[in-house]
């Protein structure tokens, strides 16, 4: 399995960016996905997760209202829509594969990682 992260650039506080994961090499349907980033000097830390059927989705508390994390199967494809940005959302951001049903939302449950996509938000 791989997994291709895309989407991440510089915006200014109160803009938008949508990032994308392009998985391969399985079926993408079987697994449940998420998106983690790690801030500049911090621990990786969850943001959103979202079942292998799209029907269940689940966030981190400060992106509640503000991220989007949806999938199209047929596409291979996992995206984080991300609005209203603040200093604080930026980050290194991951995308993850695990096999199993539900939402979850420890990296311990996911086996495979995408490589960073860096979100830079300017004050």
């Amino acid at each position: 399995v791989q997994l291709q992260a895309s989407g991440g650039g510089l915006v200014p506080a109160g803009g938008f960016l949508s990032l994308s994961c392009v998985f391969s090499g399985s079926s993408f349907s079987r697994y449940r996905m998420g998106w983690f980033r790690r801030p500049p000097g911090k621990e990786r830390e969850f943001v959103a997760a979202i079942t292998w059927n799209g029907q269940s989705t689940y966030y981190e508390d400060s992106v509640k209202g503000r991220f989007t994390i949806s999938r199209d199967n047929a596409k291979n494809t996992m995206y984080l829509q991300m609005n209203n940005l603040t200093p604080l959302d930026t980050a290194d951001y991951y995308c993850a594969a695990g096999a199993g049903a539900g939402i979850a939302v420890m990296s311990r449950d996911y086996t495979f990682w995408g490589q960073g996509t860096l979100v830079t938000v300017s004050s």
